[in-house]
């Protein structure tokens, strides 16, 4: 399949990207699996990592996954460039998840991101989510200053209304949005982030694209997936990632992954089709 445009950074990546999470929070695998992983999903063509600097256990775990991932890097033997995104604007206080998104804590945990990741410039930082308590522009606006001083290249946002996408516009490009997406969770159909993205030639990064922790158990029992599945030799999560390729070319899903198995089974997706009658159908079954 065609890589597709990270939004106007001039970045393409592969349209299956790899999500980090899996492998840094509670039940996480040991550590030599997850640098499997992670090279697995490189091998199998995956060439865009997403994570944040609070897929860990807690505030003292900070920074765990982009580490791994700093480690994965090193220790991979392939050429092709890979494209790495994080996020900023969280806390782990006791393994809790808060926001954050006063200016000073964004610029401390982006220098944080820097280090863990051994680079430069980060290729995209993320603000992970609005902060009811902070002004969202003063949010967006540390993200302008981190990018006017050369510490990230191109501005994404995740968990946000199509709203809060163009104030954040009128501050500084955006070139990625992230928001829960998937066959279970379809807001971001419904109140038309991905419709709007699609207008602006934003990415849409669906996290979560084959239903996350709480319902990824599901997909493969899921009599409906199956029967779709069965008949053009796929998974059942195969069908849900190519269910949402067909959706918007400028959707690019980040599943996560705790095993070199379920990496190359996502990334092996990235080559798969669906016929129209079936998208058709998905698009009527809600679950």
């Amino acid at each position: 399949m065609i890589r597709r445009p990270l939004g106007n950074s001039g970045l393409f990546v592969q349209p299956i990207g790899l999500g980090g999470m899996p492998m840094s929070i509670q039940g996480r695998p040991d550590e030599a699996r997850s640098i499997r992983t992670i090279c697995a999903a490189l091998d199998a063509g995956m060439d865009f990592i997403d994570t944040a600097d609070v897929y860990c256990l807690d505030n003292d775990d900070i920074g765990h996954n982009e580490g791994l991932i700093a480690r994965a890097l090193r220790e991979w033997r392939g050429t092709t460039p890979v494209t790495v995104a994080t996020k900023g604007g969280l806390q782990r206080p006791k393994g809790a998840w808060t926001t954050n998104g006063q200016p000073k804590h964004l610029k401390a945990a982006c220098e944080a991101s820097l280090k863990t990741l051994s680079v430069d410039c980060i290729d995209v930082y993320q603000l992970h989510a609005p902060d009811e308590r902070v002004p969202f522009s003063e949010s967006v606006g540390a993200l302008r200053d981190l990018k006017q001083a050369g510490k990230i290249r191109h501005v994404g946002l995740s968990n946000v209304s199509v709203s809060e996408i163009k104030e954040a516009q009128n501050i500084v490009e955006i070139v990625s949005v992230q928001n829960e997406c998937s066959l279970y969770n379809r807001e971001a159909f419904d109140e038309g982030v991905v419709a709007y993205c699609e207008k602006a030639g934003i990415a849409f990064l669906p996290y979560s694209p084959v239903g996350g922790h709480r319902r990824h158990g599901r997909t493969p029992k899921d009599p409906f997936l199956r029967e779709i599945a069965g008949r053009n030799k796929m998974t059942s999560y195969q069908v849900a990632l190519v269910w949402l390729l067909e959706k918007s070319p400028v959707m690019i899903p980040i599943p996560g992954a705790s095993r070199p198995e379920s990496a190359q089974s996502s990334a092996a997706a990235m080559q798969m089709d669906l016929p129209a009658e079936d998208i058709a159908q998905i698009d009527k079954h809600r679950q």
